[in-house]
């Protein structure tokens, strides 16, 4: 499952090692470690309680040797951090690690991941042990939806969907203010069906959202349609402005099974934004306009989403995994909103309009 340039609260540049950033700045010497864990790159912080990075690391993830290295980097990561913040006068209060696949937040299981290859692996219990430190696990979409929502392009949504568009295609879905987990198989939209009997997916169906519209399936269908390789669904896109007609035809069919899914999300749970991230986004006004203008036409009764690109771009998932290890510490953090995120409005106002308040820079896949 997949993973901006958007306004940074500090996460983005690796830790030189120079002086510390000056803890008054967060009202104390607190912090948690921050982790989340990608198919291909673990991003680790230490995070103050305004979200600011104390110190941050990046990796590898060794997912072809198993699991197990898996594990072992994540627990190597948590003891690096929690040494660093010791060196450096600062309490770490808990960490948060969020990772892919299907994962039930309540009892901190990986329930599955075909990327990784755990399953049913009670990870929380097992760091918790292996670090010393209480670990709150999470999903790594799922927290990037709620960074989004608490501090970026949805702040102030009670009905929102994040979409990630990278080398696959999944969601974050909050209805009424509370996030959907469903025991962590909630939002998949990337299997939903969007062509029947297309395309054979990784889990096994055929013709899923992702086989069409994620950002590795785009590059692949304009590989296959010319026989010319590209890298990326970004060269797509800059085919596509070159008015290179193979290039519209992937890139149409593409949007055209968004626009489908959308709909249906729309239909069926009314959301107010709808955030996109991921490779994808990285097109900006070339995905969003004919996004817009898709569901303008099916849409008849339904409330109509607001469509924005992500603001907190691939830090979303390392910032809420710091905001869920403080709420797992009882401690509000990060009230602060990014500045390209509009004030709360009003209740009974008017929303304001969060179009294109930043650009996803994950790497198109």
């Amino acid at each position: 499952m997949p993973e901006g340039t958007g306004a940074d609260p500090g996460l983005a540049a690796p830790d030189d090692g120079g002086p510390d950033r000056d803890t008054a700045a967060d009202g104390g010497q607190d912090c948690v470690i921050a982790l989340d864990v990608s198919g291909t790159g673990v991003k680790a912080a230490l995070l103050g309680r305004d979200l600011t990075s104390r110190h941050t690391l990046r990796r590898a993830t060794p997912r072809h040797w198993g699991p197990d290295p898996v594990i072992a980097e994540i627990t190597a990561a948590l003891i690096e951090l929690d040494r660093k913040a010791a060196a450096r006068g600062l309490t770490v209060r808990g960490a948060g690690v969020v990772v892919p696949g299907i994962v039930d937040e309540t009892t901190g299981t990986a329930v599955y991941s075909a990327d990784i290859g755990w399953r049913d692996l009670p990870l929380a219990a097992f760091l918790a042990e292996a670090s010393g430190l209480p670990v709150t696990l999470g999903h790594d979409v799922r927290a990037g939806g709620a960074a989004e929502c608490r501090l970026g392009a949805a702040r102030g949504a009670r009905d929102a969907w994040f979409v990630p568009i990278g080398t696959g295609i999944a969601a974050a879905v909050l209805c009424d203010g509370r996030p959907v987990r469903a025991g962590g198989y909630a939002g998949e939209l990337g299997h939903v069906v969007a062509e029947p009997g297309g395309e054979p997916c990784v889990c096994g169906a055929r013709g899923c959202l992702e086989t069409v519209a994620s950002a590795a399936a785009v590059a692949a269908a304009y590989d296959a349609r010319t026989g010319r390789r590209v890298d990326s669904a970004a060269q797509v896109a800059a085919l596509l402005t070159q008015g290179d007609p193979d290039a519209r035809a992937v890139w149409d069919r593409a949007v055209d099974a968004l626009t489908t899914a959308l709909a249906t999300v729309t239909t069926l749970f009314a959301p107010e934004i709808v955030v996109l991230g991921g490779g994808l986004a990285q097109a900006g006004g070339l995905l969003l306009d004919p996004l817009r203008a898709g569901l303008a036409r099916r849409l008849t009764f339904q409330r109509r989403p607001e469509l924005a690109l992500a603001a907190l771009g691939d830090l979303a998932g390392c910032l809420g995994a710091g905001l869920a290890a403080w709420d797992a510490a009882g401690v509000a953090a990060g009230t602060t909103p990014v500045p390209a995120v509009p004030a709360p409005h009003p209740a009974g106002s008017a929303r304001p309009s969060r179009r294109l308040v930043g650009v996803s820079s994950a790497a198109a896949s």
